[in-house]
């Protein structure tokens, strides 16, 4: 097996394991494997809501910039870096925790494909990537049934894929500050929808385990962002009577 295999047969081996302590249950072992992995990327999780949030701080010192020094692009970027030292930030701060957490995705998702055997092939295939754990031999075949769907095929229903978009856009909302630039705040409603519309549709096509793993993960994001940063963007923001006054007398 090369590299990445390894890393796809400790996910099916520990989901398995948690199988066989949740009562033989694949689903409660997914909903396990989710809230583990979440935990152990907490750090990066909060460091990306902690930049996203200080980048959202100093939109207002960015747009002074952008009318300040007009077109000079050079200027502009030594000023940027600069708020970013000042608020203690990168702007790779966003993006990298997500890079990292990427592989982690992909691995689950093909450990869930080759351990709930959609196909004759995966279930042949499945013996390679097991470990001598006594439990495998007693927890195999792992079950493909949780409450009214199965794991290994699209919710038919359609009820995950309607939980997986919308807990994603309550997210995404969550994140989404107030703009009065109209540029801007077409930009950041495309946002709000272009996610969870994306995966709402890949969760029509793909195996329900995969959106279970997304409806916790996010249930759990909402969860961390909200002891951050609150509600955001969730609650509608109102201006201070003291706010009104000035833009009325200006």
């Amino acid at each position: 097996m090369n590299p990445w295999d390894y890393i796809v047969q400790a996910m099916i081996n520990i989901l398995i394991a948690l199988s066989h302590v949740l009562f033989n249950n694949p689903g409660l072992a997914i909903i396990a494997i989710t809230i583990i992995i979440n935990l152990a990327i907490m750090p990066l999780t909060l460091k990306q809501i902690k930049s996203a949030k200080a980048m959202q701080d100093i939109q207002p010192k960015m747009q002074e910039l952008q009318k300040k020094y007009g077109k000079d692009k050079q200027k502009i970027a030594s000023e940027q870096m600069r708020l970013y030292k000042e608020a203690g930030m990168s702007p790779a701060g966003c993006i990298v925790p997500l890079l990292v957490q990427t592989p982690v995705w992909i691995a689950l998702y093909q450990a869930i494909i080759k351990l709930l055997a959609a196909t004759p092939d995966d279930f042949l295939g499945l013996g390679r990537y097991l470990y001598s754990w006594q439990v495998n031999f007693t927890s195999l075949p792992f079950g493909n049934h949780f409450l009214w769907f199965n794991l290994a095929q699209p919710d038919s229903i359609l009820i995950l894929p309607i939980l997986v978009g919308a807990t994603m856009w309550v997210q995404q909302k969550m994140v989404t500050p107030p703009n009065a630039n109209p540029q801007q705040q077409s930009q950041s409603q495309m946002m709000l929808w272009m996610m969870p519309l994306m995966f709402l549709f890949i969760s029509f096509n793909f195996a329900a385990g995969l959106s279970l793993y997304w409806v916790v993960s996010s249930l759990m994001r909402i969860g961390i962002q909200y002891f951050v940063t609150g509600w955001g963007g969730l609650i509608p923001h109102k201006e201070a009577p003291g706010q009104a006054v000035v833009k009325k007398t200006t």
